[in-house]
């Protein structure tokens, strides 16, 4: 069973829940994101994070990690990880670890090098086993536990669960989505069974033929047409710009924004560049189009730092990456322009296409000049 999934999906699609097993307010996780951090010196990546959405200084954030493997270089890695990760980003809040294990047979403690760091305050260490009954009441604990639960109880403790959600969860669609990840415990838990035994079981059949049930359902439906309509568009975009249609043409005919273009555009062409070359196109764009994130210090710095470089795509790249490790708000922002568009049904066509852009306007674009000029608008 892939315990640590399920865990990242639960924190994933009900934040609360995590708030609720570390014994805070599960209000609390509105002023969060849970997301994952790369760091890039070693390759590392950090799949559990909390981030506070707000600036400010007195949230802490926190590395979430899941153990349910006896592992005796977790402690190594986790707080290896974990200063790597302060050295790169250098976030503004305090930070705390929490471990998740079934049951302290699974730790490997390590006193000797951490002792300091497990008795801190700044670590939290769960034991799923020991949770107090009291606990119970609280509905992401109980959900948590399904995992741990022994097989012969496990649907019982899931219609517990079930009956608990329903009574204390409002939003129908968010009531489907922690039903159905319910289901999916109880699968990996009973792999005997076919997903009808267990819907029967969970009493989930006649559940689905509820009024409430068919509601979410069609708004299923309506979420997937509106996804489909997107990537219709995305595919459109694509064989327009094969015919050399302009940007206004194309969201016109669409009935999208200029910049939704633009930026769709780019990340078209940005396809079948290298990394380098991805990192330094998109690296432009940031300071031609989002501007106000560079700081005059940050552009006077850029400046000093490219002008001794050579004009080689490899050795621009490391630099402006480099740099922008002491900004992670910068660091985010190109991020989310390297984002990959959804793939589309004939590959050839969309290979077609971005080799054609990048052919005709890599070589023209991404050199040191155009990096000096877009730091120096």
């Amino acid at each position: 069973m892939k315990t640590d999934t399920i865990f990242y999906s639960l924190f994933q699609e009900f934040p609360r829940f995590f708030f609720e097993l570390i014994d805070r307010s599960p209000d609390e996780a509105t002023a969060y994101e849970f997301t994952s951090r790369e760091i890039k010196q070693l390759a590392f990546r950090i799949d559990g994070l909390f981030l506070p959405k707000t600036e400010e200084p007195e949230k802490p954030f926190y590395l979430a990690e899941v153990q349910f493997q006896p592992d005796a270089d977790l402690y190594y890695r986790i707080f290896g990880e974990l200063f790597l990760y302060l050295r790169q980003y250098k976030p503004l809040n305090p930070w705390r670890v929490v471990v998740i294990y079934p049951n302290r047979r699974i730790e490997h403690e390590q006193m000797l090098q951490f002792q300091e760091l497990l008795t801190s305050q700044r670590v939290q260490r769960i034991y799923l086993d020991e949770l107090p009954e009291a606990a119970d009441r609280s509905l992401g604990v109980k959900v948590v536990k399904l995992v741990i639960e022994p097989a012969e109880t496990a649907a019982e403790q899931a219609r517990q669960s079930i009956a608990m959600a329903r009574q204390q969860l409002s939003d129908p669609t968010v009531l489907r989505d922690l039903i159905n990840l319910i289901e999916t415990i109880i699968v990996y838990k009973l792999p005997q069974k076919s997903r009808e035994e267990i819907a029967a079981m969970l009493n989930l059949s006649e559940l689905r033929q509820t009024r409430f049930y068919q509601e979410v359902k069609q708004e299923g439906l309506e979420e997937g047409l509106e996804q489909g309509e997107r990537q219709a568009k995305l595919e459109a975009i694509r064989r327009m710009i094969a015919f050399g249609m302009n940007l206004e043409t194309i969201a016109q005919l669409l009935d999208l924004s200029l910049e939704f273009v633009r930026q769709t555009i780019n990340k078209i062409q940005r396809e079948s560049m290298s990394l380098p070359e991805q990192n330094i196109d998109s690296f432009i764009e940031l300071l031609t189009q989002q501007r106000s994130i560079f700081g005059a210090e940050q552009l006077t710095e850029l400046a000093q730092l490219i002008e001794p470089l050579s004009d080689e795509i490899d050795v621009l790249s490391e630099a402006i990456s480099s740099w922008a490790e002491n900004y992670p708000s910068i660091q985010e922002a190109q991020a989310k322009l390297l984002e990959p568009l959804p793939p589309i049904a004939k590959a050839s066509e969309k290979a077609a296409v971005t080799r054609e852009n990048s052919e005709s306007q890599v070589g023209d674009r991404l050199n040191k000049q155009a990096l000096k000029n877009a730091i120096l608008l």
